[in-house]
């Protein structure tokens, strides 16, 4: 029998067929393909933190390797507590270890919660990459709702208002990610304050993806739930912050208005996934109790990612390209639409051309903005600056003064790949 298909007469669900792997994941396996036939390769495009794992939550990971039995659906009680604690000590959220919900990764967490809410899927674009498929296998509606470069691609509150007035009490759920990947914007708290009152309006359920959260550059994210309370899931993990995405484990904090939301969830992964690692429970207490020293390592990441997206986005917006400086995280989304008459010379006239031909002729992997819910005509593209050894980097900026500037000779010898990388890609749009 062929690989290639399913056996005669039998057919995969609709809502699955013509489903691609996840281009994120993707385009790292094309990556790492292209570098085993002895191509150089800079990969800009997975979105991996490159930094280490903090020190004592790795010592605590260590002293459980031996837990091995199940634990309860919703998550170890110390770590519910922890996490509670977590959200309640950052952002002032009423919440306590009952509203928690452990997954093996917030990525499993929301599509349980797309597969049992009833409702439209609000996406604001440019978006994850995975918020729309796993929408699409869970047989939901998605809207749609494009932010404007003006806006720097984020949500509008006017523009949400009026998408939503026609049929203002109809079931709605919105996907509210920031410090945002792929553009890095966040958002301010006026702004939050607006997003609140029209989604208290219209009853909307907010999930509020704040995985990045602990990666704005100044340390000041804000959580809308601050403003919506009442109607605001947050999301967290250990992913990006604490750079263990391998781990896979997520978190959801729920409103108790919303605990009937939490309990279908638990049962749906109680015949599912069952409980996440135990092992990792364990650590991840360690991880969200805090401390000096993953404030100190917080600190450090952040004065690293900073540095590096200003050079960047000088280096960039000096070949004429437009972009939004971005506020956390690890990426930048640029416009190369200042120079389509040049790029249409190389043939290039949409974002999937132009991340392909970048990767093919230059080796410098990108994914295009219209991965990300982008006309493909419109030639963004999603860079993830972290093709470097995090462990070294975050040890040589530790070594710096704390008023010293991370420059491009820094970046030169603790980011070559990122730093040439860049630096191909720029020389190539201008040829």
């Amino acid at each position: 029998m062929s690989g290639g298909g399913p056996p005669p007469n039998v057919s995969l669900n609709l809502n699955v067929r013509g489903l691609q792997p996840s281009v994120t994941l993707a385009i790292n396996e094309r990556c790492n393909q292209l570098r085993a036939e002895g191509r150089q390769v800079f990969k800009l495009g997975l979105g991996q933190s490159p930094f280490p794992v903090p020190g004592p939550v790795v010592e605590e990971l260590r002293a459980n390797a031996f837990q091995k039995d199940y634990l309860p659906v919703r998550g170890l009680d110390a770590l519910r507590c922890a996490v509670a604690d977590y959200h309640r000590r950052t952002q002032g959220a009423q919440c306590t270890s009952e509203d928690v919900l452990i997954g093996p990764g917030s990525k499993e967490l929301l599509f349980l919660l797309q597969l049992v809410y009833y409702g439209d899927i609000e996406i604001p674009t440019p978006a994850w990459v995975s918020y729309a498929p796993q929408a699409r296998i869970a047989g939901r509606h998605i809207e749609w709702r494009h932010t404007q470069a003006s806006h720097g691609f984020r949500v509008d509150p006017e523009m949400l208002a009026q998408a939503w007035s026609a049929d203002p009490s109809r079931p709605r759920l919105l996907i509210l990610n920031y410090p945002s990947n792929p553009t890095g914007a966040s958002y301010d708290a006026t702004t939050l304050e607006r997003l609140a009152s029209v989604c208290a309006r219209h009853k909307a359920v907010v999930l509020s993806d704040e995985i990045y959260g602990e990666l704005h550059y100044e340390g000041r994210h804000l959580s809308i739930s601050r403003y919506y309370p009442e109607g605001t899931i947050i999301s967290s993990g250990l992913s990006k912050w604490c750079g263990a995405g391998g781990w896979r484990l997520g978190t959801f904090a729920f409103p108790r208005s919303l605990s009937w939301l939490l309990q279908a969830i638990a049962v749906v992964a109680s015949e599912t996934f069952t409980s996440t690692s135990a092992p990792i429970q364990y650590a991840a207490v360690r991880a969200f109790s805090g401390g000096e020293e993953i404030e100190r390592y917080l600190h450090e990441s952040r004065r690293v990612l900073r540095a590096m997206a200003a050079w960047i986005c000088d280096h960039l917006e000096s070949t004429g390209a437009h972009l939004h400086r971005p506020d956390g995280a690890f990426y930048v989304f640029p416009d190369f639409g200042p120079l389509r008459e040049r790029l249409a010379k190389k043939g290039v006239h949409s974002s999937t051309q132009l991340a392909r031909q970048l990767l093919e002729q230059t080796g410098v992997a990108v994914l295009p903005g219209h991965d990300f819910g982008r006309p493909d005509s419109e030639l963004t593209a999603r860079l993830a600056f972290v093709d470097f050894d995090g462990a070294r980097m975050l040890t040589a900026a530790e070594g710096q003064r704390k008023d010293a500037a991370l420059d491009r000779q820094f970046f030169e010898t603790y980011a070559p790949n990122v730093v040439h990388g860049i630096e191909r890609l720029a020389a190539w749009v201008q040829e």
